[in-house]
């Protein structure tokens, strides 16, 4: 059950309320508008008068609701109106005009509109619109001139409805912690409704704001990327010429007089307006050193498979920067990957985009390589050309966004717990659309029985526990294809295989196989040592062959079953 605050001002504010609610609604959604409720229980009712004019009872009911505000002349309070429509989910009972009446009374006592006991409070109606929700009105201004309060109502009434949900039998939701960003309004619904898009004009700009902060690296970069993907763009200017601010709006996306319809950054999201992206961007700007080269797909499966450990072993502030770091990378994944997989990977991105916040303040230094190489992947998204590429990107992704779950449950993030979780199905489904083709043209040069038997019998020396799964496994071809490509570039096929298995344990793997063809992939693009390295590696990995990685550090029993793969 969802809640929304709105306050109306105005000296008309209550009846322009009052004609919206008995009205026909912005796309005729409103079916037999009547009251459920009123604070004295026989308001007049616009929707239930058969004998009168609707506009007149309309009229006779804003006034009576204005009463007490219209006595207190130019001391009334700015805003007037207390506006809270209230939502069930579509699975939930549809409950009758009583309970939706009971609903209404418990949310205005929680706001502090009617304190309980309270018989000279504000007055109020409830208005049923359809079988699913219901607008409470009321004038905040009592019927003995006080003012209600109603510190943190906003709080209050989602708390009462946590607990209505509960008595009601309805679907439980997430308590939040105030992080999230700003939902799009009904209006704005039903404007994407009516213009056949199946997002609204916020939705869609706060995602391409996103992706041109993790695509960028400098603000000039982020202002031009945003326009390339057809935004446009509105700086905010101070009276000494420096840029400020800035708002966005979608072509064609205009109000009722034919303006764009504009959104400033920290409206979009609190984390998106310009002095936040500016932090963002200096955090990602070059070093004076060029970092070494290298395969950018892989540096960033590398450093988004160190993340688990910083989730289990870092500070909070840290974690959060890793959170942020990975919800870029899935930002600008969709653009890069295979067109199958680009639905799956958007919606990925868009749950898990409420996993990156918290009231935690990111450390975002520790995650410089995962947004580097991110960015790097963007602008030559065709650096693994065989397709390997994201399918070991979003096998180390899923690990990650399993533990960011753990992570958030530990710390009582409902929330973000539930938006990581949503964002792991989409992962899941797009990794099934991504891995098969990759494995299946890496299993297409996979050599010949006699160099497969000798991998395998390396496997069951080093883990004997997994080598008939890893063999019997429809990944074995391509798994045996990356050994013998770790071979040419001069490695020791048992030596990188060690060492692939030191990485992390395969205790929990799904596919065991799979994680190995990619981890020896990696490794097998390295430059080899030399003879006397890899004899003393080998002497190593024979006394400590399966030592555990920190990414294994959480106990089996506190997993996620959304781990295996």
């Amino acid at each position: 059950m969802i809640p929304k605050i709105i306050l109306g001002k105005g000296p008309h504010a209550t009846r322009r309320t009052i004609g919206y609610l008995f009205g026909k609604g912005r796309a005729n959604e409103h079916i037999d508008p009547h009251l459920v409720a009123s604070w004295n229980d026989f308001a007049p009712d616009p929707g239930r008068s058969p004998h009168r004019n609707p506009k007149d009872v309309a009229d006779q009911l804003a006034a009576q609701l204005d009463q007490p505000v219209k006595m207190l002349g130019d001391k009334a309070p700015k805003h007037t109106v207390w506006h809270c429509p209230v939502r069930a989910a579509p699975e939930d009972p549809i409950l009758t005009d009583e309970q939706w009446a009971d609903v209404a009374r418990r949310i205005v006592a929680a706001a502090g509109i009617v304190p309980d006991g309270d018989e000279e409070a504000c007055r109020w109606v409830a208005v049923r619109h359809a079988d699913d929700h219901i607008h409470i009105a009321a004038t905040l201004v009592s019927q003995d001139g006080r003012r209600p309060s109603r510190g943190y109502d906003q709080r209050a009434v989602q708390k009462e409805a946590r607990r209505i949900e509960v008595d009601y039998g309805l679907r439980r939701l997430k308590p939040g912690d105030g992080t999230a960003a700003k939902r799009p309004t009904s209006k704005e619904h039903f404007k994407a409704k009516r213009h056949g898009q199946d997002a609204t004009a916020r939705e869609v700009l706060r995602l391409r704001v996103r992706r041109a902060v993790a695509a960028a690296s400098s603000e000039a970069e982020f202002f031009a990327l945003l326009e390339a993907t057809g935004v446009t763009v509105r700086p905010k200017a101070g009276p000494s010429g420096d840029v400020l601010g800035y708002s966005v709006a979608l072509p064609g996306d205009v109000n009722k007089v034919g303006e764009p319809v504009w959104f400033s950054g920290s409206t979009l999201a609190s984390d998106l307006s310009l002095p936040k992206v500016r932090q963002r961007l200096s955090d990602t700007a070059p070093e004076p050193i060029a970092p070494r080269p290298g395969d950018p797909w892989h540096q960033a499966t590398a450093a988004t498979e160190r993340i688990p450990s910083h989730l289990t072993f870092g500070d909070d502030h840290a974690v959060q920067g890793q959170l942020v770091a990975l919800g870029a990378a899935l930002d600008l994944l969709p653009v890069t990957a295979p067109s199958a997989a680009k639905a799956e990977l958007q919606l990925a991105a868009a749950a898990f985009e409420r996993a990156t916040r918290s009231r935690i303040t990111a450390d975002r230094d520790s995650a410089r390589v995962l947004r580097r190489s991110v960015q790097a992947i963007w602008r030559h998204p065709d650096a693994a050309g065989d397709g390997s590429g994201p399918a070991m990107l979003l096998d180390a992704a899923l690990t990650a966004v399993a533990f960011a779950i753990h992570w958030h449950r530990t710390h009582q993030h409902a929330q973000q717990e539930a938006a990581a979780q949503q964002a792991l199905v989409h992962l899941q489904a797009a990794y099934g659309t991504v891995i098969e083709p990759a494995l299946g043209d890496l299993a297409r040069r996979a050599p010949g029985q006699q160099t497969k038997h000798r991998y395998a019998h390396h496997l069951r020396r080093a883990v004997p526990e997994h080598a008939e799964r890893i063999v019997e496994d429809r990944a074995w071809d391509a798994l045996a294809t990356v050994l013998a490509e770790a071979e040419r570039q001069g490695h020791n096929a048992a030596t990188v295989l060690n060492q692939a298995l030191s990485q992390r344990s395969l205790d929990d793997a799904r596919h065991p196989a799979r994680a190995l063809t990619w981890r020896i992939q990696r490794l097998g693009q390295r430059h080899a040592s030399g003879p006397r390295a890899q004899a003393a590696m080998a002497r190593s990995t024979a006394l400590h062959p399966t030592a555990p990685a920190s990414a294994a550090a959480v106990p089996s029993s506190q997993r996620s079953p959304a781990r295996r793969r």
